[in-house]
């Protein structure tokens, strides 16, 4: 099994029946082409699997579509991050009421895609993305012939991803503005990241694909989200260094980062900080709501679970080993607190 074929959030099993062949590729991106999820020329059969990658929702045909209704869906993950290539071939319309959790970049390949429902409406087309928001509702009107690229990124994660470059907990959830216009200079980097992305999940040989890297590229994709994409958060994370005092939790949190699998102690973040180990618990209480010891744990228990995640049978990875590279002696206690945070033992997270 590829470390890239195991979509968490549908279960693809299900989806594997006989299926027929398009005649002729509609543009599906390369890295895609060997990772199809279904096909299927029934609505109602499509309006279900669309419903398990996205959420439950409704599927019409536009009035006066042109005959020839087929859905496909291809797509790969990482972690925490998913390429999707959704394409509808004709007019249709697709109605959710309500998002999973998760952020998605929604990018027309060709055509246009009119998207209401949370905000004003608008149309997504090849130099316009729709980005939406977790718990939101969508109506996406596609005109014939609008395949669509998505970059589903699991909501948690890009809200710890955002907790960390800010360097103190969030007060509010994200909220990412919907329209993302894809031909300015700036979202230049989106395109790199998303084309570094498909070049990393294409190539055999890549780093990824030998399950080295993922948390790096998954950073990457969401940091420039984040730091191009208005939010109620953009203004903070732009701000130019002369005017942003680095905090003593982001000092802090960087030098956890830098020596995770080391031993660490209080006395070392004080003295790398230069603050007093009082003063480095009471921000990291206002800050982060969490201890340092309690937040050092969770980057610990989060490393395990991504190198658990990406083995392979093959790898000859096992539990005992993982978790004593990331400072954890104690193999019972260790299970303990992985399945009170995880919802499942370490074991089972590495057969998966």
């Amino acid at each position: 099994m590829s470390r890239l074929s195991r979509l968490r959030f549908i279960d693809v099993r299900r989806t594997r029946g006989p299926v027929r062949r398009k005649v002729r590729s509609r543009g599906v991106p390369p890295a895609l082409a060997e990772h199809e999820i279904f096909y299927t020329e029934d609505v109602r059969a499509a309006a279900r699997m669309v419903g398990k990658v996205l959420s439950p929702g409704t599927l019409e045909l536009a009035e006066g579509a042109e005959p020839g209704f087929a859905a496909s869906l291809y797509g790969v993950r990482l972690r925490d991050v998913s390429m999707l290539y959704l394409d509808l071939h004709v007019a249709v319309t697709l109605d959710i009421p309500a998002l999973g959790p998760y952020v998605c970049v929604c990018m027309p390949t060709n055509g246009r895609v009119v998207c209401a429902g949370h905000g004003p409406t608008f149309e997504a087309n090849t130099v316009r993305a729709l980005v939406t928001s977790p718990d939101t509702p969508v109506t996406l009107r596609f005109d014939h012939d609008s395949p669509m690229l998505m970059i589903r990124i699991e909501a948690q994660p890009l809200a710890a991803h955002l907790t960390r470059l800010l360097g103190r907990s969030l007060a509010h959830p994200l909220a990412l503005e919907r329209e993302f216009d894809l031909a300015s200079e700036a979202a230049m980097r989106w395109n790199t990241a998303v084309q570094l992305l498909h070049a990393e999940v294409y190539y055999g040989d890549s780093l990824v694909q030998r399950g080295q890297g993922l948390g790096t590229l998954e950073e990457f994709l969401m940091s420039s989200l984040l730091l191009l994409q208005p939010s109620n958060y953009h203004e903070e994370l732009v701000r130019p260094a002369g005017r942003r005092e680095r905090g003593v939790v982001t000092k802090a949190t960087d030098f956890i980062e830098a020596h995770l699998s080391e031993r660490i102690t209080l006395g070392m973040i004080a003295r790398n900080v230069h603050m007093s180990v009082r003063s480095i618990q009471q921000a990291f209480h206002d800050e982060l709501g969490m201890s340092p010891v309690a937040y050092i744990r969770e980057r610990r228990l989060t490393r395990v679970r991504d190198e658990l995640t990406d083995a392979l049978p093959s790898d000859g990875v096992t539990v005992t080993s993982v978790a004593q590279r990331w400072g954890f002696g104690h193999l019972g206690s260790f299970s303990v607190e992985y399945r009170k945070r995880w919802g499942e033992s370490p074991s089972e997270t590495l057969r998966r």
